[in-house]
Formats: C-alpha cells, sequence, structure tokens
C-alpha cells in the first residue's frame, strides 16, 4: 500500500488514528491538520507513530522559533539575495503541481554569501518553501484533488568550481537538512539537466544531506531532456527556453518575470568591504571550547544586542538564560533564547538584537566545540539597552572555556 488517502493497509491506518490522538494538543499550530498532511509524517517515518511525533513536534518548535506562519507577510529578503539569487516559480506539472526552476550557473555563491548573512539565506529558502506550500493549497481547491508536492527543474549548465566554494557547499547542505526535516513529501520529482563533467563531484559533496527517498525523485536528464520535460509538463506551462511554447507577456522566452536568472553579485554589497566596525572585545575561543559571557539583564524587555565577527571560519553562536545562581552552567541546562547556529561571521559581521521579556543572567555562547584543529578568534561588542531607551554597557564575564 502506498501509505496515502485511500491507499492504507489496516496497520498504516491504525497508525494514522494513533498518530491523531498523540498530536491532538498541537493540530491547532498545524498549516493543514487532513489526513494527506498528516500522512506526510508517517511515510517520512515509514508509518513509526513515535518517530512522527517526534518530527512533527520538531517541526512546531521550528516554526515559532523561525516565525514561519507570518514570514511571507512579514519579512522581505535583503535585496541582494532578491536580484542575485537564480530561480523561481513557473506553470504546473501535468497533475496540476507547481514547478520550481534553480538555475545554477549564474549564481555567484561567494559574492552572495559575502554580502548577506547565511541565516537570511536560509529564511528565503523557508519563504520560498512556504509560498510554494500556499500554492499546493490554491491547487488543491482548484482541483479539487490533494496537490502536495512540487516538481523541481534543476538546471545544471554552467556548474563549475566556484559553486564548490566550501561555505557555499555547507550553506547549501543546511538548507537541504532542513527542508529533509520540515517538508516531507515536499518534492514530487527533480529533473537535472544539462549536467557537466563536474556534476558527479558535485553531487557527491551533498548527497549525504538527502534520505533515501529523495534520492530516488532525482532523474538527471540527457541529451534528450526537453522531450522528457514535456512527457510531465504541457507545452503551454513550459517556458521556450525549456522546450515548451510558454513566455513573459513581452515575448520573453525565459521568463524572467516568474524565473531569475541572478548573476555576479558587484562588490559594491560586499558587506564586509562596506561596513567597518570597531569591536569593544577581541578573543581567541580554542578548538573543541565553548566561551561563556554573561550579561545581567536588570529590567523586563530590555534589548540584548551583539556585533561580532570571527576570522578564518565559521563559529558556533546562541543565546541563553541561567536557570540556577552561582556557578558554571553548560548550555544544555540553560532556558533556550536564540538556539545556537553556526554563523559565517568570517564573510558578513553578525549584528542582531533580542528582547529579553523578563530580569535575569543572559548568557552569549560562542560555540567552537565542533572545531578539532582549528581556533577562532572573535571580535565583538554587546550592549544592553534598558526599556527606556538610555543606553547601559555591562562588562561581560567570561565564565571560562567549557572543553567538550
Amino acid at each position: 500500500m502506498s501509505g496515502r488517502v485511500g491507499d492504507l493497509s489496516l496497520k498504516q491506518g491504525d497508525a494514522l488514528a494513533q498518530f491523531r490522538v498523540r498530536i491532538q494538543d498541537i493540530l491547532p499550530d498545524l498549516p493543514a491538520e487532513h489526513d494527506h498532511y498528516l500522512l506526510r509524517w508517517l511515510r517520512a517515518r515509514s508509518f513509526n507513530v513515535a518517530k512522527a511525533e517526534a518530527m512533527i513536534r520538531k517541526h512546531i518548535d521550528f516554526r515559532r522559533k523561525m516565525k514561519v506562519d507570518t514570514i511571507i507577510s512579514d519579512w522581505t529578503p535583503p535585496k541582494v539575495i532578491q536580484k542575485y539569487v537564480s530561480g523561481g516559480m513557473c506553470g504546473y506539472d501535468k497533475e496540476g503541481s507547481p514547478i520550481w526552476y534553480d538555475v545554477i550557473g549564474p549564481l555567484d555563491p561567494k559574492g552572495l554569501l559575502m554580502s548577506a548573512s547565511k541565516q537570511d539565506f536560509m529564511r528565503t529558502k523557508i519563504r520560498n518553501i512556504e509560498i510554494l506550500q500556499r500554492e499546493c493549497r490554491r491547487q488543491s481547491s482548484k482541483l479539487n484533488k490533494n496537490v502536495e508536492s512540487i516538481t523541481m527543474v534543476y538546471d545544471c549548465e554552467g556548474l563549475g568550481l566556484k559553486h564548490m566554494w566550501k561555505p557555499a557547499i555547507e550553506t547549501y547542505g543546511e538548507i537541504l537538512t532542513m527542508f529533509e526535516e520540515n517538508y516531507p513529501e515536499g518534492l514530487k520529482k527533480v529533473f537535472l539537466i544539462k549536467a557537466p563533467i563536474l556534476f558527479p563531484m558535485a553531487y557527491n559533496l551533498i548527497k549525504h544531506f538527502l534520505c533515501e527517498e529523495t534520492r530516488r525523485k532525482l532523474a538527471v536528464l540527457g541529451g534528450n531532456w526537453q522531450e522528457v520535460l514535456r512527457k510531465h509538463v504541457d507545452a503551454e506551462q513550459l517556458p521556450v527556453a525549456y522546450g515548451g511554447t510558454r513566455t513573459d507577456p513581452d515575448g520573453d522566452p525565459r521568463c524572467r518575470t516568474m524565473i531569475n536568472y541572478g548573476g555576479t553579485v558587484p562588490r559594491s554589497y560586499y558587506v564586509r568591504d562596506s561596513i567597518q566596525v570597531r569591536y569593544d572585545a577581541s578573543v581567541t575561543i580554542s578548538r573543541g571550547a565553548v566561551l561563556q559571557l554573561d550579561y545581567d539583564v536588570g529590567a523586563p524587555c530590555s534589548l540584548l544586542r551583539w556585533q561580532f565577527s570571527s576570522d578564518g571560519a565559521d563559529i558556533g553562536f546562541g543565546v541563553y538564560k541561567r536557570t540556577a545562581e552561582g556557578g558554571e552552567q553548560k548550555m544544555a541546562a540553560m532556558l533556550e533564547v536564540v538556539p545556537c547556529e553556526r554563523y559565517n561571521a568570517h564573510l558578513v559581521p553578525e549584528d542582531n538584537a533580542v528582547t529579553c521579556p523578563e530580569p535575569g543572567v543572559y548568557v552569549l555562547c560562542f560555540d567552537n566545540s565542533y572545531s578539532i584543529i582549528q581556533s577562532k578568534t572573535v571580535s565583538y561588542t554587546v550592549e544592553v539597552l534598558p526599556p527606556a531607551g538610555e543606553v547601559l554597557m555591562l562588562p561581560d564575564r567570561a565564565v571560562g572555556r567549557i572543553p567538550v
């Protein structure tokens, strides 16, 4: 049995009933609670109810932290991403699924990562996925059938060594992992076209981020790729540039109003070149170590702001609140305020803030525990802004490096 609505075995049907009961408390927080949606999580975990429950509860936490429910209306990607990240949605396949085109050749990974943070790229990808998910729901209503996944056309023409730059591969890997963990069964088929001789090397760098089910959905097409695409997409839905008859209203065969073709990022966008920050302190964090910096926040709704950059490589960073007085606490024992992530602060300096809802000791953690070879030098400035707006600079107390 396929594990889809109308094609469930008795065991799969029982698993669905159990799953619905076990997640009753979070159903109102889900973007869709019908059986089609719930079965996606069960199929992703081979109908192991406990594992599917853990996966979907983690997703709810992800939606809250990333403000996914409002990301389309409340957040706009930086201008450099809008202009130079290639790709876009254009048309529907023969079953009504939206088609997304990724155009690799014109992409300038280094220029983009020198001009915007890795976190902005992650948010952009989440926003794009949510737009596609919304489009699937619209198609479901319009066609009166379930449309829950997208078709991708991956145009590999021009793929070269510049696309295999290590920070770019790492960022793309994190995006793939995010997609796998939070949008199960979101892909119907991926068509890779115009793959150059370097493609196997590039694929080997990212394939371990993909689950086996996703790998099975990849189809590397040969010289007859236009013919194959037309078997899955009606000609009027396929741009002329990809073997169909669709054009923009002005006759553009590439449909540039829907598909962005990117390009080389001008150096004027490079953040490190254009922003000079004078930091208050600098510290070297040993390989395999974590540095904790304590800040006393005396008034509720104070703003804790930080700026930092690293030398040579990325650095982990998160914000926590102490739950016990005195002594050291490891990150796992504290209340998470800003999840620890790896920041490409050696490329783009980080500048952000968080509102502290209640007073207490807030801890900025610079995490180098994942590095077994390289120490990192981090330059930083931190300030606490009380609700009244008066700037209060507090000395930090580095409680030390906690070996891992």
